[in-house]
């Protein structure tokens, strides 16, 4: 073997024990947070307004009620900060939710499957009009989703 081929073994087997060791390069650095790509809290309450404020006018949703109800008791602006905490804190971000869990804050609204797909066609529409990532949409979706059995009320407890 030369000299330049030896070397260039060496620094193939040093750079793999490097990656091996965890030692990361500019190029393998970790992936920025979802909040951080979102653009931070301030990009965040911007689209929450936007979703709420379709979310306060959608006809399918107001006719439910409970939802109706609902909202003659609380503040809007109130709502707003709150739906920003929870995303900026379940996306990584510094926030703190300190509003009730999803559970306790749905029970005795009877949401339907039907009302909580338009719920999502809303969400979906305001990070379109965002121009939001498909990554970051999947993302922001699958967390939503997660949060479906503590809202939804199957049809056989209606």
């Amino acid at each position: 073997m030369t000299w330049m081929t030896r070397w260039g073994m060496a620094a193939a087997l040093a750079a793999a024990m490097i990656g091996a060791a965890g030692i990361r390069t500019a190029a393998q650095a970790p992936e920025k947070s979802l909040y951080d790509r979102l653009g931070g809290v301030y990009s965040i309450a911007t689209v929450v307004d936007d979703f709420i404020e379709r979310l306060l006018v959608n006809s399918t949703l107001n006719a439910n009620p409970a939802i109706s109800e609902a909202r003659s008791h609380v503040a809007k602006a109130g709502l707003k900060f709150q739906v920003t905490a929870l995303v900026c804190e379940v996306t990584g971000g510094p926030c703190t939710y300190t509003g009730r869990s999803m559970k306790e804050a749905h029970a005795r609204l009877n949401i339907t499957e039907g009302q909580w797909q338009t719920m999502v066609a809303d969400f979906r529409r305001t990070l379109a009009a965002f121009k939001v990532p498909q990554k970051e949409q999947e993302e922001l979706l699958t967390i939503v989703g997660s949060t479906k059995g503590n809202i939804v009320v199957p049809a056989a407890r209606r």
